[in-house]
């Protein structure tokens, strides 16, 4: 499979599991999970055909582990705009976490924080070289830090998706570390 059919696949995926199941006639149930015959059926009808060796490659080979699979089942890891519960248990986080961004967006966070905008909760990565990964997806990256101890200490919980994505539902301003010069 090359590579920019493994991305579209892998795009069609995530916009179906994880924020319009409706669109194609997917009813996830309660942890957003689908059959994948379902949804292969689901999405042949609409116009989008792929076989499930083509789903098992992207599930596979997909660096940030997007995806997983349980048996018949399959599901988004996290980032879901639907309502999902992923059933992750509270977990104790690093003492620091970080969250990539880019500059245009720091003055709404230096004023409001990590917020999870139309998704459940803010991403948080456990290192700084993912987060820059996922700040250079908008542009050029800044990295914040998260006090992450200490906001587990003060009361806020923490969970850890699948692939690694530290999850909680918004970290106060009072909490980050911004760099000096973005």
């Amino acid at each position: 499979m090359d590579e920019r059919r493994t991305v579209k696949v892998s795009k069609y995926l995530s916009k179906h599991l994880r924020h319009q199941p409706e669109r194609i006639g997917l009813e996830p149930d309660d942890g957003g999970w689908v059959e994948i015959d379902t949804l292969i059926a689901a999405a042949a009808a609409h116009g989008f055909r792929f076989t499930r060796a083509e789903l098992n490659h992207v599930v596979a080979t997909n660096d940030k582990r997007r995806f997983a699979i349980e048996g018949a089942r399959i599901r988004a890891s996290q980032g879901h705009s639907i309502e999902v519960d992923l059933g992750l248990p509270a977990v104790t986080p690093p003492p620091h976490l970080f969250h990539g961004t880019v500059a245009r967006n720091l003055d709404a966070i230096r004023a409001d924080g990590l917020r999870a905008m139309n998704r459940h909760d803010v991403h948080l990565s456990a290192d700084r070289e993912t987060a820059t990964r996922v700040g250079a997806r908008r542009g050029r990256p800044v990295v914040l830090t998260v006090d992450a101890g200490a906001m587990h200490r003060d009361g806020h919980e923490f969970r850890v998706s699948a692939n690694g994505v530290w999850l909680t539902q918004a970290v106060p301003p009072h909490y980050l570390g911004f760099p000096e010069r973005p």
